[in-house]
């Protein structure tokens, strides 16, 4: 089977991915969703420089266990980040080459704008909103305004009776 680019981002039922202040305080955490599960499905994890100084704000490195972490930035210098791979080219080109390579499939993690970057290009292979039920009325919208129409086709859902979060996974068409 081919390596995957598959967008995996939790959002709230109005299609924000994060508040205007960049929060995220708003996404639950449901103790049916196995992680670990979820974490082994990928060997690979990108983003952009913004979603990754946010992961920063948690206290973290970056790293995500078991993940190659790929930040795409033009301004981030590659020796002050250790745990993880800073890329100052395309996106595109070293999205493609990443799917070229055998491996798990790669996580597309957060970030709107790299979202539609890869989305135009034709990487993204599948749409994987776990839609959260808070109308958060402002913030970072899951794809900005600027994207092109696309097709998905649904290829699976999930209730998680819990929290009320709803896995919505499409194959982009």
């Amino acid at each position: 089977m081919a390596r995957r680019l598959r967008y995996q981002v939790a959002t709230s039922l109005d299609g924000y991915i994060a508040g205007p202040q960049d929060e995220f305080d708003w996404i639950i955490m449901d103790p049916d969703i196995d992680f670990a599960a979820l974490y082994a499905q990928f060997d690979t994890a990108v983003m952009g420089r913004k979603t990754f100084l946010v992961t920063l704000q948690q206290g973290g490195t970056g790293e995500m266990p078991g993940l190659d972490v790929v930040v795409f930035s033009h301004t981030l210098g590659p020796d002050d980040y250790p745990a993880v791979s800073i890329v100052n080219i395309d996106p595109v080109e070293h999205v493609r080459s990443l799917k070229a390579k055998p491996g798990k499939d790669i996580w597309l993690f957060g970030g709107g704008e790299l979202f539609r970057t890869l989305l135009a290009a034709g990487l993204v292979d599948t749409v994987e909103a776990a839609v959260v039920p808070v109308l958060l009325g402002d913030g970072i919208p899951m794809l900005p305004t600027t994207a092109s129409r696309t097709r998905l086709t649904l290829s699976h859902y999930r209730l998680y009776p819990k929290s009320g979060i709803v896995l919505l996974e499409y194959t982009v068409r």
